[in-house]
């Protein structure tokens, strides 16, 4: 596959080494030389130093090939921008955009695109880990909008249905039992059992009330 990657700072030359060493062909422009050499020297990509912008670079370093784009750029005018003409001009099929400040996220959702937020989604993942580091996170949608939690069951839950649970928290759904190393889908009537590991999809206000129900079963 042909992937295209725009921005080699931290980010953008981690991409493109990643993408290289799993036997993609790589293309990555910056206007900065320096930036060109965060890239490891093991990388084996096509290296492009100039403006992204410039009449017809990405036309002359062959985007209209790519079946990808991600555009990681610190600014995120320039990553709207690349990331629009990619996908409405060159039609490439794929196309990410970096988002680097949280309050530009609309205006890159404006373009249609698909943005990873990483400063959004590294201050919720913080957030969480300290309120309380035992709701494990093991899959983030979007810019962790909704979220896939891994939550021990305590003893005050046992024998009790899923539903009694989750009453009242329409943010929060089952999606998986674990039970003695065997899962299961669980809808509301499943009983828990105490060390169950539930794993359920939820919103950051869905968890929190979850954390909150699970503390006065505690209490109780």
């Amino acid at each position: 596959m042909n992937y295209f990657v725009i921005g080699c700072g931290r980010v953008g030359s981690e991409l493109a080494f990643r993408l290289y060493k799993n036997g993609h062909t790589v293309v990555v422009v910056d206007q900065n030389r320096d930036a060109l050499n965060n890239l490891p020297p093991e990388f084996r990509g096509r290296i492009i130093e100039g403006d992204v912008l410039g009449e017809k670079m990405l036309e002359r370093a062959g985007i209209a090939e790519a079946d990808g784009l991600a555009t990681v750029t610190n600014s995120d005018a320039l990553n709207a921008v690349v990331g629009h003409i990619a996908y409405t001009i060159y039609k490439v099929p794929i196309v990410i955009a970096r988002n680097y400040d949280p309050t530009m996220l609309s205006v890159l959702r404006a373009f249609s695109l698909n943005v990873v937020s990483s400063t959004n989604w590294g201050a919720k993942r913080i957030q969480e880990m300290l309120l309380d580091p035992a709701f494990r996170t093991v899959f983030s949608a979007g810019n962790g909008e909704v979220e896939l939690y891994e939550v021990l069951i305590p003893p005050a839950w046992d024998e009790t249905p899923i539903g009694d649970l989750l009453r009242n928290n329409s943010d929060c759904l089952p999606v998986a039992l674990t039970r003695a190393g065997h899962a299961l889908l669980p809808n509301t009537e499943t009983i828990l059992q105490a060390r169950d590991v539930l794993n359920v999809s939820a919103t950051f206000e869905g968890i929190k009330t979850l954390r909150t129900q699970l503390e006065k079963g505690t209490e109780a």
